[in-house]
């Protein structure tokens, strides 16, 4: 079995994407306006992609390691319920994720770009890089994105999943 059919098998199992934000659902910029107001450019493919997951039984939740009130009004707007920010390192929240669910983690995506998302890329049975990730953080994936962040990768990912559900 070549790389490229193994992960296609291990795509096909997964029940859970998890995604970082900053770097990963957007370009990894943040503009603050002279008022303090936070903007950030999400990209509206990776939220019809996640749309697209949910409609396919896949769950979706987020994983940031800095809150904003902005990806909480994106997530809301794309109907995703898990959503942790700021909080404990990224793969206590994975674990957290899974046992509320009810999801083994092998069963598990996890998406990031940057060194706080290692843990999580360590415990999960699907590690993804976005390309424009760290060097460490590409290492840690199993998969990685032909798309930067911010700029499709969440959707590649999902259509790579919903693809590798698909007989062959």
């Amino acid at each position: 079995m070549d790389n490229k059919d193994r992960l296609r098998k291990m795509g096909a199992t997964i029940s859970l994407v998890i995604c970082d934000v900053d770097g990963v659902l957007t370009d990894g910029k943040i503009i603050v306006n002279s008022d303090g107001v936070e903007t950030k450019h999400f990209n509206v493919r990776d939220g019809y992609g996640i749309v697209m997951a949910k409609k396919a039984g896949i769950k979706v939740a987020i994983v940031s390691g800095r809150y904003s009130k902005v990806t909480q009004l994106r997530a809301a707007e794309l109907g995703i319920e898990h959503v942790y920010q700021g909080g404990s390192p990224k793969d206590v929240e994975v674990r957290r994720i899974a046992d509320k669910l009810g999801i083994n983690l092998d069963q598990i995506a996890f998406i990031g770009d940057d060194l706080n998302d290692i843990p999580a890329l360590n415990i999960v049975g699907f590690p993804v890089a976005v390309s424009d990730a760290c060097d460490e953080t590409l290492k840690a994936a199993s998969l990685v994105t032909n798309r930067v962040g911010g700029a499709g990768a969440v959707r590649e990912l999902i259509d790579f999943l919903l693809h590798s559900r698909k007989p062959s």
